[in-house]
């Protein structure tokens, strides 16, 4: 397939028009943000890990019913997507105690939440990201009432499958975002991308941060960590 232009930039990847108008070329970049942009860096072979492990994901979710704009994976670092309109929104959802939850709230990291909870920010980077609420949503347009139910829906379906299959490879799914996108008519589709820049990954038995908190509290180890996670969740520890 052939590669037009550049339509977008990101923090974490380069989003690519291609010669049919109804796909997208996605590449991923080794570059890591933290903190709003205020810290910037790079992993080694980052890029690659988050597209692999974010087309396994989909292509899992695919099976248990959950469209999303994942067409295939075409290199290490590239994958060609469904076009969509990405709905402005971050959707969060958070089975443990951890990052911006705990300072807010004052939960000790680590405490088990009695059930999932569903955030939603409003994405913007020049305002931060900041966390909004179903009333925000609708008086600002971002998305309608039935909208937001699928939204919520869909999270915590996709949040159940993939601690189902976590847990199995000796990972816990603390927290995670997720992105989603309109097609044409309507339908509402997973997109962006799910890996360790997205997910909080600890293992089960020794709490091991594999995921971005390594690049955010200087831990170490940062490729390391993402190799793990990328190892366990195609089977490595299976």
């Amino acid at each position: 397939m052939n590669v037009k232009e550049l339509l977008y930039e990101g923090k974490a990847k380069k989003v690519f028009i291609t010669e049919q108008k109804d796909r997208y070329l996605i590449r991923y970049k080794d570059d890591a943000t933290a903190f709003n942009g205020e810290k910037k860096g790079t992993i080694d072979g980052k890029g690659a890990i988050n597209n692999t492990m974010s087309a396994y994901f989909f292509q899992l979710l695919e099976s248990r019913g959950i469209e999303s704009h994942f067409v295939e994976q075409v290199s290490p670092t590239e994958m060609i997507v469904k076009r969509v309109e990405i709905i402005p929104l971050e959707v969060i959802v958070r089975n443990i105690a951890a990052g911006s939850l705990s300072k807010r709230l004052g939960v000790a990291e680590g405490t088990s939440l009695k059930l999932p909870v569903v955030e939603f920010s409003y994405k913007s980077d020049e305002l931060g990201d900041p966390l909004i609420n179903d009333d925000h949503i609708l008086a600002l347009g971002l998305a309608s009432e039935e909208e937001i139910t699928i939204l919520k829906k869909k999270a915590l379906q996709i949040n159940e499958i993939l601690s189902e299959y976590l847990e199995q490879s000796g990972i816990t799914l603390v927290d995670f975002k997720l992105e989603f996108g309109k097609l044409d008519n309507g339908d509402i589709l997973l997109s962006d991308e799910i890996s360790p820049d997205t997910c909080r990954f600890w293992d089960s038995t020794t709490k091991e941060r594999m995921d971005k908190d390594r690049f955010r509290r200087d831990l170490g180890n940062i490729e390391e960590g993402y190799k793990k996670a990328l190892e366990r969740v195609l089977g490595g520890e299976r």
